[in-house]
C-alpha cells in the first residue's frame, strides 16, 4: 500500500511517501502553506500524484499521552481530508520525532537555511517509517 505521510506544522508542512512494499519511506516536498484548506487541497493534489491510498497525519501527543491544541489541530487536518477529499487517513503519535529529525541532520551536519528547508521532510519521513513499523508489528498485511 503507498502511504503519503504529513508532519503538519504551523508554517511548513512535511511530507513523504513510501513504495508499494511499505519498504522505504522517502522525503517528498516542504509545503509553505499556513491555510488549512489550501494545504489539504495541496495534500490531496500530492495524495493523487503519488496514487497514495493512506494518508498517515503525524498527531503531537504531549508526554503524558493526552492531547494539547497542536493534536486538535491535526485531527482537523485529518478530518478535512477525509470529507472534503474522500481521503483514508489515520493519525499517528508523532512525539520526538522532530528531536529525532534534528538529531539526524546534526548527522549530516545540515544546517541553517538549508536545515529548516528539510526537517520537516525529515521529519514526515520519521513518522511514516514508525507507523510501517508499528503496523508489521501489528500483522496488517494490506500491502500488497
Amino acid at each position: 500500500m503507498i502511504l503519503l505521510s504529513v508532519d503538519y506544522g504551523d508554517v511548513r508542512t512535511g511530507i513523504a511517501v513510501c513504495d508499494k512494499q511499505e519498504m522505504l519511506a522517502s522525503p517528498v516536498t516542504v509545503i509553505q502553506e499556513t491555510w488549512q484548506p489550501k494545504l489539504a487541497a495541496k495534500i490531496a493534489e500530492l495524495a493523487e500524484a503519488h496514487n497514495a491510498e493512506r494518508i498517515v497525519v503525524g498527531q503531537p501527543r504531549n508526554m503524558d499521552g493526552s492531547y494539547g491544541p497542536r493534536a486538535e489541530k491535526c485531527a482537523e487536518l485529518a478530518a478535512l481530508l477525509q470529507h472534503e477529499y474522500g481521503l483514508d487517513t489515520v493519525l499517528y503519535d508523532e512525539r520526538l520525532t522532530t528531536v529525532e529529525a534534528h538529531y539526524a541532520l546534526n548527522l549530516t551536519n545540515t544546517r541553517g537555511s538549508k536545515r529548516k528547508a528539510v526537517v520537516d521532510a525529515v521529519s514526515a519521513v520519521i513518522i511514516l517509517e514508525d507507523y510501517m513499523k508499528h503496523k508489521h508489528n501489528q500483522g496488517e498485511t494490506d500491502n500488497v
